[in-house]
């Protein structure tokens, strides 16, 4: 029986398998003509046309299942659906099948890593059956390479799905620190009052206010290569502190660590791949919860970098451990600095659940990206850093506003707030992602689902010259 474990791995390349023929559309006559006479005319009674999607097992002469065929319809059809082939997958018999059809490089690697991905169950809580059906890896893609990815992503989600109960602040840095000894990096936990003490006083005010205390964790790896830092938001579960949110807005704040999540599911590819980068990690992991000593509306924080913030909105929490971490970083100047976060809802409200917005200032590294996530299917979009904004994040007693009035342009003052605290590093990006998939699609079950991600690590040998 297929476990967990052996859908985060290809069939072997010798293993005794099955063809599973891809058939688009226009081409579902020929190929069915090519078929044994007893399958042709057992896929044309099926009603078989190659349709998206279309899934249909061939009978061999002893009755057992020989082959499959799946449609993968028009080309809109392909344009639509990302990942159509794990469909097939989840419709398969228990077994090992190879692919049949032809396919450039970039579908054959796309369908490859979506088989892997429709493996994935959370099963912490209750019992998932697993995937049956095994790939052997088409010819051409480089299955440790895909193996890795989908182990970061299966990674991301499991962090996401977690229920804060079991994702807090504490489990949050054990699942840290046992990423980096599973690669021999190295960590720093600053936790609670010492975030005073080494001037991270918005990660501590932010999270103060929880039983579960406050801290940075800080990973580095790798020796030599440019120096690469990513940023994650870790807010474990956001109430939305004093500005407290009403319960439908509340009920799916255990993804609002889904950034903390997205960059340790990428550290856990680079790392796994051995990517020649010098890797620093940095994940403000806090709990914005309502007690006496919670930070108010109308405080005036001062951050690390010396800016003042007034909080006029307690839930926007967000950007203030951000902007710590994002200063911290800054001082090293590295080649490359990503911050990504569940940010703001209005980036949903511009561009939906599945298209996360990307800031940057950088044309060359906006066009390596947008480059990069199409290749891979991790699709982004460039939204702008527009300075005409910058007065709406300029208060009258305060450097800055954490949460603007007005409710307008919101994921773009975010993004303006946040590279307010990244001065000394040439190259930046900040990802506002939605870190979750709303209603089930191919190789994406409801839940937890990294964005962003694979995109950056498609993109690394372009933009730091690797």
């Amino acid at each position: 029986m297929t476990t967990a474990t052996d859908s985060l791995r290809f069939a072997p390349a010798d293993a005794d398998s099955r063809p599973l023929h891809l058939v688009p559309e226009a081409a579902a006559a020929t190929v069915l003509a090519a078929l044994p006479p007893a399958q042709a005319r057992w896929a044309a009674a099926q009603g078989f046309s190659g349709a998206s999607g279309q899934l249909c097992l061939l009978p061999g002469a002893d009755g057992t299942q020989q082959a499959a065929l799946f449609g993968l319809g028009g080309p809109e059809a392909l344009a639509r659906n990302r990942f159509a082939l794990a469909r097939a997958a989840e419709g398969l018999p228990e077994g090992d099948w190879h692919l049949e059809g032809d396919l450039t490089q970039q579908q054959a690697q796309e369908a490859a890593l979506g088989w892997l991905l429709a493996g994935y169950r959370f099963a912490r809580y209750k019992s998932a059956k697993p995937l049956k059906a095994r790939l052997k890896c088409p010819a051409g893609v480089d299955n440790a390479r895909v193996e890795a990815i989908a182990q970061g992503e299966w990674l991301t989600r499991d962090l996401i799905n977690t229920p804060a109960s079991d994702m807090g602040p504490d489990e949050l840095e054990a699942a840290f620190l046992a990423l980096a000894d599973a690669f021999g990096a190295e960590t720093r936990v600053i936790r609670g009052d010492r975030l005073l003490e080494e001037n991270l006083p918005m990660i501590h005010a932010v999270g103060r206010a929880s039983p579960r205390a406050p801290r940075l964790l800080d990973l580095r790896w790798g020796g030599t290569g440019p120096r690469l830092t990513l940023v994650g938001k870790g807010v474990c579960f956001d109430t939305g502190g004093l500005d407290l949110k009403p319960a439908a807005s509340m009920g799916l704040m255990k993804k609002d660590m889904g950034g903390a999540a997205t960059v340790m599911g990428l550290a856990r590819m680079i790392m796994a791949l051995g990517v020649p980068v010098r890797l620093r990690v940095l994940v403000p992991a806090v709990e914005n919860a309502v007690a006496g000593n919670a930070f108010r509306p109308q405080d005036v924080l001062t951050s690390r970098k010396g800016l003042t913030v007034e909080v006029n909105n307690t839930d926007a929490e967000g950007r203030l451990v951000l902007a710590d971490a994002l200063a911290l970083a800054d001082e090293e100047t590295p080649d490359l600095l990503i911050c990504m976060a569940t940010l703001t809802g209005a980036a949903r409200v511009a561009l939906g659940p599945d298209l996360p917005p990307f800031y940057t200032d950088d044309d060359a590294l906006a066009a390596a990206l947008a480059g990069a996530a199409a290749r891979v299917a991790d699709p982004l979009w460039r939204m702008p850093f527009w300075a005409p904004y910058e007065p709406l994040i300029e208060p009258a007693i305060a450097d800055l506003d954490n949460a603007p009035s007005g409710g307008m342009a919101g994921s773009i003052t975010a993004a303006l707030f946040l590279r307010r605290f990244v001065t000394a590093t040439a190259r930046f990006a900040h990802f506002d992602i939605y870190g979750w998939q709303p209603t089930a699609a191919p190789a994406r079950p409801k839940g937890g689902v990294g964005q962003g991600a694979r995109a950056l690590l498609e993109a690394l040998p372009e933009v730091l010259g690797l």
